[in-house]
């Protein structure tokens, strides 16, 4: 099932998944589904995209601020960065795909910012992991829980969308969420 996903490298638990004792996603089941319906259409789960890319964007905006450290400030702006090409490719899609081309000032304003990416709020993403924001280290853990939360959220929304293109379209977000993930990995082996 795994392999079928696109995962290279499968390891079969000794014991079950109650033998597990690493890291496991957080949140309840239907954390951020309440995003999607599972009856939109292929440009209204770009727009949900956009939005979450959008709310995470803002996050590491707020969060450049707020660091003391100038190596984690750089590291929240490389982010934000990282984030603004993410909404870039969705609104592209957007317009490959939409009979009407719309300039990206009037897509925005399509586009309702509901939360980040993961399918919670920043606050709600501060209260769970208490980061510490002068830690480069803590800082890309952060990102990558987010980018591991949205994974698991679009792997999930792909089970429930019955429209066959936006099943398409999130299954894609998904696969580039893998590719945000080993490019975190990297930025954190680069440390």
């Amino acid at each position: 099932m795994l392999a079928g996903k696109g995962f290279k490298s499968v390891f079969n638990v000794s014991g079950g998944i109650k033998a597990w004792q690493a890291k496991t996603a957080i949140g309840h089941q239907d954390l951020g589904m309440d995003l999607f319906s599972g009856k939109e259409e292929p440009l209204d789960v770009l727009k949900v995209a956009y939005s979450l890319e959008q709310g995470l964007c803002e996050f590491y905006n707020t969060m450049e601020k707020q660091a003391k450290k100038k190596q984690v400030k750089d590291l929240f702006g490389k982010l934000s960065e990282i984030e603004v090409k993410h909404q870039l490719s969705i609104y592209k899609a957007y317009n490959e795909i939409s009979a009407e081309k719309v300039s990206k000032d009037k897509f925005e304003t399509m586009v309702e910012a509901k939360a980040l990416e993961g399918g919670m709020t920043t606050k709600e993403y501060l209260d769970l992991f208490k980061p510490d924001l002068d830690s480069e280290i803590e800082v890309i853990s952060l990102a990558m829980s987010i980018e591991a939360q949205a994974l698991d959220l679009y792997q999930r929304v792909a089970l429930k969308i019955e429209n066959k293109e936006s099943k398409a379209i999130v299954n894609k977000i998904a696969n580039e969420e893998k590719v945000h993930l080993a490019s975190l990995g990297k930025l954190m082996d680069a440390l």
